[in-house]
């Protein structure tokens, strides 16, 4: 992104890129729970940000590791001591609407892990180090994973603490889930569900949500 600070405190629409994340968990009818996984530096932004929206459903900050592997291990031992499943987020993908988030927390209470995802539309080309296609795989096959990603949390702790043991490095939880042979279920994501990544993509996200009205 070229930022000086976290991307997700940057702006679309006048209003921080976590904040549009955080109203539609809000909205979402399914989440009753939110945890913010971020280094300590962001905390005093995001509790000014926090004041200013009055969310109705409790908010804990929790400090995040070293790898997304381990921010997660660190949100999974902060889950209120009830909770059964679980839905993490990535707060960059801000265009997630509340229906996403409720279809996934409702086909969750129905399997052991899914993630939400997109057919591919583009033709895929496997290649190598030196810039040589080597193969294409069958684009009826392929889908592009988002988050949200949902788990049983029973099975999901199971798994982080296997991944410690083993040393895994995984960039996804679902990937920990494969790796311990549990089933993991596609729900159909949504398109406008984009990862704001680069410059380019916050003009799209500003599109698409003044597009919504918003």
């Amino acid at each position: 992104m070229g930022s000086d600070r976290n991307k997700l405190l940057l702006t679309v629409r006048s209003q921080p890129i976590i904040t549009w994340t955080l109203k539609a968990a809000e909205a979402a009818n399914s989440i009753s729970w939110i945890g913010i996984i971020s280094q300590p530096t962001d905390w005093d932004d995001l509790r000014a940000i926090l004041d200013n929206l009055k969310l109705t459903k409790p908010v804990e900050l929790i400090r995040g590791g070293s790898t997304r592997q381990e921010s997660v291990y660190n949100g999974l031992q902060a889950l209120p001591t009830a909770a059964e499943q679980v839905l993490i987020h990535d707060g960059a993908r801000c265009l997630a609407t509340p229906d996403l988030l409720n279809s996934c927390a409702q086909a969750i209470r129905h399997c052991s892990g899914l993630i939400a995802a997109v057919p591919v539309k583009d033709t895929i080309k496997v290649v190598d180090e030196h810039g040589i296609i080597q193969s294409t795989p069958d684009r009826s096959q392929l889908w592009a994973a988002q988050t949200p990603q949902g788990f049983d949390v029973k099975l999901l702790k199971q798994c982080h603490a296997e991944g410690v043991r083993q040393g895994w490095e995984v960039t996804d939880d679902a990937a920990l889930f494969e790796k311990c042979g549990i089933e993991v279920r596609i729900v159909q994501g949504e398109e406008t569900n984009l990862k704001v990544t680069t410059p380019q993509d916050l003009a799209i996200a500003e599109f698409i949500l003044k597009s919504r009205g918003l």
